[in-house]
């Protein structure tokens, strides 16, 4: 009458598993692989200053200060 819900299965393998064992100097040469690749990555990318200097902003805040109080002695 109704679909019965199937049960979850899952395709989990222990990690200490003996299919799952790697010499050791196939695990160095992945992460070293690894490192090599994400360095080079990062060396590549151009650096962009996307932010205001904190300079800027604190000159932008008392621009805005003082503006606010000539205004607020004109309506006064």
């Amino acid at each position: 009458m109704f679909k019965q819900r199937k049960n979850k299965t899952f395709n989990y393998q222990s990690r200490f598993s003996s299919e799952n064992q790697v010499d050791s100097s196939e695990k160095d040469k992945k992460t070293t692989d690894f490192i090599s690749k994400w360095k080079n990555g990062r060396d590549n990318k151009r650096k962009v200053k996307g932010s205001l200097s904190i300079k800027t902003l604190i000159f932008v805040l008392v621009l805005l200060l003082i503006c606010m109080y000539i205004l607020d002695s004109k309506i006064n």
